[in-house]
């Protein structure tokens, strides 16, 4: 397995989803795994029941965005913390190897193709 290889791509990857979660929230300092959502702009002067309506709009999609990205960089950082403990590459369920093809696709994927399906239930 070319570990080096997936490694340059998941610190790529962590790149990217820093840049996007620092764009939407923040890095929770007393949690490293923890992303807080931001609201864009909290300025309602008015009482226009529109205008309120639309900021919790897009503070509610804020989270949600939030919520999936920062999943994504738990798995990011969980592979990358796997690379330096040489336990990259083998599936969290069966304890087998995962296949290239899999971590070509998805070089965060925690599990085999066998058990991707279960991936989801896995805890952090």
């Amino acid at each position: 397995m070319d570990t080096p290889h997936y490694k340059l791509l998941l610190e790529g990857m962590l790149g990217e989803l820093v840049q996007e979660l620092n764009a939407i929230g923040i890095h929770n300092p007393k949690n490293p795994q923890d992303w807080i959502a931001v609201p864009e702009s909290m300025d309602v002067q008015e009482a226009d029941t529109d205008l309120i309506a639309d900021v919790v709009e897009e503070w509610d999609e804020r989270q949600g965005l939030v919520a999936t990205l920062e999943k994504r960089y738990n798995d990011v950082t969980r592979a990358l913390g796997k690379i330096e403990t040489g336990t990259f590459g083998v599936c969290e369920i069966s304890g087998e190897s995962i296949e290239e093809t899999r971590l070509e696709a998805n070089p965060a994927a925690r599990t085999n193709i066998a058990h991707m399906n279960e991936e989801g239930t896995l805890r952090e």
